[in-house]
């Protein structure tokens, strides 16, 4: 069997198996739950064929629902129940103010786009709408894909050693945080997500290439005997097994996810990792500032889109006292990506998207909190080529309610398809009963930023 050192784990066969990578919720070999193997995966991704140039996004999934009174959307004039204890700072965009708590941020105003009237949130704590575009109770057979497995489905890989689509969220205790996965695309398309020890799983130790294209062998015999056992008249699996081995002897992914490579400079300007900054760190919920790095470090390799989920804001008590440990680090990792993609010269080519489910109410409650919020969101862009330096959309002088300019998460997708060079009028993929579906059911991106 091809071995590859690592933690020991059991899959639901109860039999032993080394720890490598997952892709969506299965492993390497035909042994795994999924019952496909890489090779078989690798087969159904190259059906499509890779088209169009590497644009790619990198979101920024803010859990539990941001408040946009204490971030983006500062209200000093209004009660002090609602204002509550952050002052607003000026931008380096005249007249345009942020958080106290985002001074780097402000300093690069010019380099972001604020939403401040983003609408249609469902309130309910979950990943699905960031990540897809769509709301949760209308979904055809199989569910809607996300945004990383439909740039799987249409463009595949850019390199085959690097997966189109990367998650590099920790699995989060509240299971509907989780990124809701490739739907009706099927796990072909599913991301990819680095296991807790990625780097250690991911090299072969001991296994020379001689040795590696013997095992490969093994692994062909045993596809084919899987293939009799199911009684299966497949063609035969030999260029994605190749593929599949590319991309375990590819160093290509391996330094992309290895930040020791990477400038101790630019990984001072990132922060450092404190995991337990946050008392629910251990839930899946951390706040860590060396993602935003590998984030950028991944979609320089190939990867089309790489999803962060980042610390958790639903903050019904002790508000004020919460932001200050995590706002400023959000401020921190989101001003070191911005200033990296402008610096590497991939700021036209790279969207950036940051965001959650909905936000918190503008009255403060007793217990020093914020409730849910559904009538009002917001987001941050930057990067894809976007026409930045701007807020689009205002709510009212308490923040409760948008009065100019309301934008749908449906018309931030169709800007960001727009950014990637997909036509959202007419492109559609096929669901399970083979019905064409669009990709957004906006079609026009948003103009402002285009």
């Amino acid at each position: 069997m091809l071995t590859m050192f690592g933690k020991q784990m059991r899959l639901c066969d109860r039999v032993p198996r080394r720890h490598f990578l997952t892709i969506g919720g299965l492993g390497l070999g035909g042994v795994a739950c999924g019952g496909l193997s890489l090779p078989q995966l690798l087969r159904a991704e190259d059906r499509v064929g890779i088209r169009g140039s590497h644009k790619s996004v990198i979101m920024i999934y803010l859990t539990g629902g941001p408040p946009h009174l204490d971030m983006v959307d500062p209200k000093p004039d209004a009660p002090s129940e609602i204002r509550g204890e952050f002052q607003p700072i000026s931008t380096n965009i005249p007249g345009i103010q942020v958080s106290e708590l985002m001074p780097r941020t402000a300093a690069m105003m010019d380099k972001f786009a604020i939403i401040r009237s983003l609408v249609g949130a469902e309130d309910q704590h979950a990943s699905f709408q960031c990540a897809t575009g769509h709301v949760s109770r209308q979904q055809p057979l199989g569910g809607w894909p996300e945004i990383g497995s439909i740039l799987s489905r249409l463009h595949g890989p850019v390199d085959p050693a690097v997966p189109p689509a990367v998650d590099l969220s920790m699995k989060m205790e509240h299971l509907p945080y989780n990124l809701p996965g490739a739907g009706f695309l099927g796990t072909a398309h599913s991301p990819f997500k680095p296991s807790g020890d990625a780097l250690n799983d991911m090299v072969l130790k001991g296994v020379e290439p001689g040795r590696l294209a013997d095992r490969g062998a093994l692994l062909a015999s045993l596809d084919r005997f899987r293939r009799k056992v199911d009684q299966q008249a497949v063609a035969t699996d030999d260029v994605f097994v190749q593929r599949s081995l590319g991309i375990l002897s590819s160093s290509r992914l391996v330094e992309a996810l290895d930040l020791s490579r990477e400038e101790p400079r630019v990984r001072e300007r990132y922060g450092q990792d404190d995991p337990n900054v946050l008392p629910y760190s251990s839930k899946g919920y951390q706040a860590l500032m060396s993602k935003f790095l590998t984030a950028r470090r991944l979609v320089e390799a190939g990867a089309r889109c790489v999803t962060v989920a980042f610390a958790d804001f639903d903050w019904h008590g002790n508000n004020f006292v919460h932001g200050r440990k995590v706002i400023p680090l959000l401020d921190q990792g989101l001003a070191a990506l911005v200033s990296d993609l402008h610096e590497l010269g991939l700021d036209r080519d790279v969207s950036v998207i940051v965001w959650g489910e909905f936000s918190r109410s503008p009255k403060i409650n007793k217990d020093a909190g914020r409730d849910h919020w559904p009538r009002v969101n917001f987001a941050m862009l930057a990067g894809g080529g976007m026409r930045t330096g701007q807020v689009i959309g205002e709510t009212n002088r308490l923040g409760e309610e948008v009065i100019l300019r309301p934008i749908r998460y449906s018309d931030v997708f169709a800007t960001l398809y727009h950014n990637l060079g997909i036509d959202v009028a007419s492109t559609t993929i096929p669901d399970l009963n083979g019905r064409p579906q669009f990709l957004a059911e906006t079609y026009e991106p948003i103009r402002e930023l285009i």
